[in-house]
């Protein structure tokens, strides 16, 4: 049996490791991780809960990110070796397993890769995403929903912390509109990259005579605010309603007026939190929210005058970005990077890298040409 040789990708991959490095600065991330380790260990630290949970929150956002940048450089050392046990005991069955972990580290450094295009202002942050069903009727908040749990799954195979907040269920089937924070390093980077209008055509299950159904869903991505922030939201310019929590079927879920709906008055946003337990813990959750969303509009009204004086005539990326074809083919393709699958089952079942992987680099693209 033929020796396994996979010297030359794995030069590569250290090669392409030792560019993440550098772009992450290990060294300078150790000592931020000193410094922060050392403000949490201050007696004082809950004092200012906003300030202790921003030093929290980033020393956990930091450690995560060193430990993942070690456990992939360890994997490529054990895999070098790996293979040396393969090719000695001549074990085809150590051969395809050295193949599997190369394939598995292989995605691992090309994440890795793709972080360190995330250098926006707000990329390292978590992420607020909110979906609405549009169009379609039945279809549509039917599809709101499979939305919903698509980015649940994504982020649960991640390992990334998730945070319902609210949902506001369909009289038929599905959501009309969800909620939710994912709370990872680098979460709202990565997942930017999926806001926008999504498509859905099927054979509709809510049809009796079986017809193509074409539906769609919006998709909003906002960074999650921290107290650094300084949305400042003046009382006047909220008003606070509070209403009995309630699940699918209008099932009473807590016999008090504890779920918080707060609309701000100038621009008309709603916001609605009903997950947590006590009336404060959700007017807290959906006033971060409201602040998370008007921060998004700052930037987004800041990125239109630079483009404004730089002179760029062309519309926002954002629309009708990716289409979900369940009959009469099976098809899944991102209009704005041409990605595409032919699985959308799996897309559903929260594998999503490879759309968001080739989303961050054609955005990076885009913003290199301008």
């Amino acid at each position: 049996m033929a020796d396994l040789d996979l010297s030359t990708e794995i030069r590569a991959l250290k090669k392409t490791m030792d560019s993440v490095c550098a772009v992450l600065d290990l060294d300078r991330m150790r000592s931020e991780i000193v410094d922060l380790e050392a403000q949490a260990g201050a007696a004082n630290l809950w004092d200012d809960p906003e300030e202790a949970q921003r030093v929290t929150s980033a020393l956990s956002h930091k450690q995560a990110s060193l430990k993942k940048v070690s456990e992939v450089a360890n994997r490529i050392d054990d895999l070098e070796v790996l293979i040396e046990m393969a090719n000695a005991e001549d074990d085809s069955q150590t051969q395809a397993e050295a193949r599997k972990e190369f394939s598995s580290i292989e995605a691992a450094v090309s994440e890795l890769e793709i972080q360190t295009l995330l250098n926006g202002e707000y990329d390292a942050r978590s992420a607020v995403i909110t979906i609405r069903a549009g169009a379609g009727g039945d279809d549509a908040t039917d599809f709101a929903e499979m939305l919903m749990r698509m980015y649940l799954r994504y982020a649960e195979k991640s390992g990334y912390k998730r945070n319902v907040l609210d949902i506001s269920y369909a009289e038929g089937a599905g959501i009309k509109s969800a909620t939710f924070e994912i709370d990872a390093p680098f979460a709202y980077g990565n997942l930017s990259v999926e806001a926008g209008t999504h498509r859905l055509v099927r054979m509709s299950p809510f049809n009796s005579a079986g017809k193509r159904q074409t539906s769609f869903a919006a998709v909003e991505v906002v960074p999650l605010i921290e107290g650094t922030d300084a949305i400042e939201i003046p009382d006047g310019d909220i008003r606070v309603d509070v209403f009995r929590s309630s699940g699918p079927g209008g099932q009473s879920v807590n016999t008090t007026d504890s779920a918080v709906r707060i609309t701000h008055l100038p621009t008309g946003m709603v916001v609605s939190c009903q997950n947590e337990k006590s009336q404060p813990q959700n007017k807290a959750s959906a006033m971060r929210v409201l602040q998370s969303r008007l921060l998004e509009i700052r930037r987004r009204e800041e990125e239109a005058q630079k483009k404004q004086l730089a002179g760029d005539a062309t519309a926002s990326w954002g629309d009708q970005m990716r289409s979900y074809v369940m009959a009469p083919y099976q098809m899944v393709k991102d209009l704005r990077t041409n990605y595409e699958v032919n699985n959308p089952d799996a897309v559903f079942d929260g594998d999503l890298n490879g759309f968001i992987t080739a989303g961050i680099r054609w955005r990076k693209s885009a913003d290199s040409e301008q």
